[in-house]
């Protein structure tokens, strides 16, 4: 055991991990675009009042 915790349970944190990572990467893609999106957005209302 380490940390209090049975072998087994360490191979399913892992296992959360390892498959949690494609979701994180695309997440992130995501929000970044999304935030050059709304940039984009703040530019185009307030920059063409003038």
């Amino acid at each position: 055991m380490f940390l209090g915790l049975a072998w087994y349970w360490w191979l399913v944190i892992v296992a959360v991990l390892i498959i949690s990572i494609p979701f994180k990467i695309k997440f992130m893609k995501w929000w970044s675009k999304r935030q050059q999106e709304q940039k984009k957005g703040q530019r185009g209302k307030w920059g063409d009042d003038e």
